[in-house]
């Protein structure tokens, strides 16, 4: 596929751009209505590919649960190893600009069986939680209050850091809007005890050296409007003395770690960034 048509898709999906504007811009790319028709499928996520974990694993305990947030109740997907011996360190999987849809949930369950109380939560919980249309939820995305949501991603971190059946160290991974998220959580919540950003946006300069967790930030090669923020972000985080790894991943694009979407997932890079993500985690919740 041309690199041209996802970018237009990048473009359609993380700004105001209409979807009849994207539409037409879509057909004079691709070559007419019927070859642009066609692309859009490979262009947007395919949920019926979201199990790599099944939903009824007999390893794990897996449910739809709700908790205090700080403008109300949240709504979030969790799952934990079936037989934990113990207390076990959590993971916060933060979503993208779609809300907490199956790959999502799926990530959730892969992070559990690898050894954590895992949970997703759904940041559109106070506006009614995630639609099934795309659209809509990146709509609503959009319309949230920066400071709410903020607020209840540090009261999620404040849950599991008191839930029984967790040690009370929690890290972080976002991808996307969420992978953004994740950066504000490390700039906000000096308790946090790692934190993991895919792609994500960086956050305000003036508030790097608040930053207490080591960093792990993967970012895709193609992906210049996210890219854009690295430099700043790297200087930030060296002449502050924090502890952070970048990976970039070459010749792919933005979200090659969703596995639902066959344009932008590149599985080898996506393997590479789960294993380094897991090793990392490893090392800084388990100590």
């Amino acid at each position: 596929m041309k690199q041209e048509i996802i970018d237009l898709f990048d473009e359609y999906t993380h700004t105001s751009l209409p979807r009849r504007a994207f539409f037409k811009r879509l057909i004079a790319l691709a070559g007419g209505t019927a070859a642009a028709t066609a692309l859009l499928p490979l262009l947007e996520n395919n949920y019926a590919k979201a199990t790599i974990v099944d939903e009824n694993d007999p390893r794990l305990s897996a449910e739809f649960i709700t908790y205090p947030g700080a403008s109300g109740e949240m709504s979030a997907y969790l799952a934990k190893p079936q037989e934990a011996s113990g207390e076990l360190p959590a993971i916060i999987v933060i979503h993208e600009n779609r809300g907490l849809n199956p790959y999502i949930q799926d990530v959730v369950r892969r992070a559990a069986l690898a050894g954590y109380v895992a949970l997703g939560p759904d940041f559109l919980s106070p506006v009614g939680g995630t639609p099934e249309d795309e659209d809509q939820a990146r709509e609503m995305i959009n319309a949230l209050d920066s400071q709410q949501t903020l607020d209840n991603l540090q009261a999620t971190l404040a849950f599991l850091q008191d839930h029984p059946d967790t040690t009370g160290k929690v890290g972080c991974v976002g991808f996307c809007w969420g992978g953004g998220m994740t950066n504000q959580l490390a700039v906000s919540s000096p308790d946090l005890n790692a934190a993991v950003a895919f792609y994500g946006r960086v956050p305000a300069m003036e508030a790097v050296p608040n930053i207490q967790a080591p960093l792990l930030l993967h970012y895709a090669g193609l992906d210049e409007r996210i890219n854009q923020g690295i430099p700043e972000y790297e200087t930030a985080l060296r002449a502050a003395g924090k502890d952070y790894v970048i990976c970039m991943y070459s010749d792919v694009n933005h979200a090659f770690h969703n596995d639902t979407n066959e344009a932008r997932y590149d599985a080898e890079a996506a393997k590479l960034a789960w294993e380094r993500t897991l090793a990392f985690f490893g090392n800084y919740l388990r100590e």
